[in-house]
């Protein structure tokens, strides 16, 4: 795990513990066999990966911790640059806000 890449990709989460914005609610959606993103005027539906990746967003993981988790659950390495890449992007898209820091 590269925590350079971790730090760089979303540094305006650093030190916090990343958490799905009061404006979406996620959840599993059987009909559509993915996680989605709902919100007032409609859904995002989310691949494999980013729901992976947003339902570990709880507000009481650092994004180091969340891509630990992930490399452990599917047996890879160096995904922080990716994770991190995806978090600053659910930022900027205002899925995400940064939680208060570790509990």
């Amino acid at each position: 795990m590269n925590r350079e890449n971790i730090a760089e990709a979303a540094a305006p989460l650093a030190g916090a513990c990343p958490k799905v914005s009061r404006r979406f609610r996620l959840q599993w959606e059987e009909a559509q066999q993915s996680w989605v993103l709902l919100y007032p005027e409609g859904m995002v539906r989310l691949n494999r990966s980013a729901g992976e990746i947003l339902r570990r967003c709880d507000g009481t993981r650092t994004l180091e911790t969340i891509v630990g988790e992930l490399e452990q659950s599917f047996g890879a390495s160096d995904l922080s640059a990716d994770v991190g890449a995806f978090i600053d992007m659910a930022r900027q898209q205002q899925w995400l806000e940064a939680g208060a820091g570790r509990p």
